[in-house]
């Protein structure tokens, strides 16, 4: 109860600092996961370039797996934040316990979908002649993993909901430093390649994920799991699976647009501009996944202070979120924009590949300083409960705009490639506008209802 009073009594700017600081670390050393992969197997003797592209064409799936980590995890903690604001951490548990089965029964289904049918999905999304043995040897293994992606993802977001955001933050550095030591062993000193920097992930994984059950299982925990709530209901699970939907769709629209932009690469510029997009793939995930562990941060405060019919409190939440997203977005694009040659140089070698990725990567996130206002106020939506506009922007932007961007803007413009990689900045400038409006409107909205 002190945790949960907390987020309804104490000062939003302190309260936002603690939940935020440790929920960016972590989805800051979260996106070392990947990104140490492709870092290490890029530096690989003779094949790096070759074994990046094939990891890189992997990404689809592994965002995939993700995806529906997000659909319980993003949509029961919300609600489990709402319930706890309204004293009710019976139903709290209920939906913790149900998204825990539903994370198990995902996982296991995505186990046998991806070993049964890994080559033929590969191939669909960009994968060569040259490139399928690579991305084969990560796959298997990574996919033998999902259960461990399901639980740290999904469940973490309840640790985060409670308040406990260093146990949360723990998480992710448990597994990310073990990550890290363990890739250079298995790919470098036992000559394993690809194959070993999957298998770190996986163990890396297997900690995560024994480190959140131990907690919600443990004495600390405000919410507990308990094998009784397991059983799926409908009247819990459904309304979780509803909110989730947006960052589901968030997510695994990006394994869509991987796979969108692959294809249309390898068609205009071969497996060079392929490879590029892997690296440009890893760059914008530090540009988004540390503002989602802002968001992170501001969505118990934001959930709870909403259950709590507190709308000045959840005014001031979202207006503080605003302006450090709007900071973030803007310090990482000049970045991008003076010193992209210096970020792909973290993932290869070769001098031409890094000039011809330093020119894509100015291009891809030219209009990124804006992404604050979008992450902001989609997630804010999620916070109040509001899923059916969460899930419209999110479709809006990946299926509406983004999507068809990648095949029509080539038929405008001689350089094919550029046209493809400029698909993103077109669509980021529409959707910002468009949530802006949106939120100003439907926010306003649902604060009188708190206030009346």
């Amino acid at each position: 109860m002190e945790q949960e009073n907390e987020l309804g009594v104490k000062p939003v700017k302190k309260l936002l600092w603690k939940l935020a600081v440790p929920a960016i670390t972590a989805q800051i050393v979260n996106v070392l996961y990947n990104v140490v992969d492709r870092i290490y197997i890029g530096h690989i003797p003779e094949v790096g370039k070759l074994a990046l592209t094939g990891v890189g064409v992997c990404m689809p799936l592994i965002m995939l797996i993700s995806a529906f980590a997000m659909l319980a995890g993003m949509g029961g903690a919300p609600r489990a934040s709402i319930m706890l604001g309204r004293n009710d951490a019976e139903e709290a548990e209920r939906i913790l316990g149900n998204c825990a089965a539903l994370l198990i029964l995902v996982a296991v289904t995505l186990t046998v979908l991806f070993q049964l049918f890994a080559k033929p999905f590969l191939l669909t999304f960009g994968a060569s002649r040259n490139t399928i043995g690579f991305a084969m040897d990560y796959i298997r293994i990574y996919a033998c993993g999902t259960i461990f992606v399901q639980l740290t993802l999904g469940l973490n977001a309840f640790i985060t909901a409670q308040g406990f955001a260093k146990i949360s933050m723990k998480t992710t550095l448990i597994g990310a430093v073990t990550n890290i030591i363990l890739d250079p062993i298995f790919i470098f000193v036992l000559g394993m390649g690809v194959k070993g920097a999957a298998l770190a992930t996986v163990l890396s994984q297997a900690l995560s994920a024994t480190w959140v059950l131990t907690f919600l299982l443990g004495k600390q925990t405000t919410l507990k799991l308990r094998l009784k709530n397991f059983r799926l209901q409908g009247r819990v699970i459904l309304p979780c699976v509803l909110l989730g939907l947006s960052p589901f769709v968030m997510q695994s629209t990006e394994s869509i647009l991987n796979i969108c932009f692959n294809s249309s690469l390898l068609k205009y510029g071969g497996d060079t501009a392929v490879g590029a997009m892997t690296i440009l793939t890893s760059v914008m995930q530090f540009s988004m996944l540390p503002l989602s562990g802002l968001s992170q941060g501001a969505q118990p405060i934001t959930g709870y202070n909403f259950g709590a019919r507190k709308p000045e409190r959840v005014r001031e939440s979202f207006a503080i979120l605003l302006k450090c997203s709007l900071g973030y977005s803007a310090a990482l694009w000049l970045i991008v924009m003076l010193f992209p040659r210096l970020l792909a140089t973290l993932f290869a070698q070769d001098s031409a590949f890094l000039d011809y990725t330093a020119w894509a990567l100015r291009i891809f996130m030219a209009t990124s300083v804006v992404m604050g206002i979008q992450i902001a106020c989609q997630q804010t939506f999620i916070a109040i409960g509001n899923a059916k506009t969460s899930l419209f922007l999110a479709i809006y932007r990946k299926i509406i705009l983004l999507i068809p961007l990648i095949y029509i803007l080539p038929y405008f413009f001689e350089n094919k490639v550029m046209a493809v990689f400029l698909a993103e900045p077109v669509a980021d400038v529409i959707a910002v506008t468009t949530t802006l409006i949106l939120f100003v409107w439907q926010f306003k909205k649902a604060l009188q209802e708190l206030r009346e």
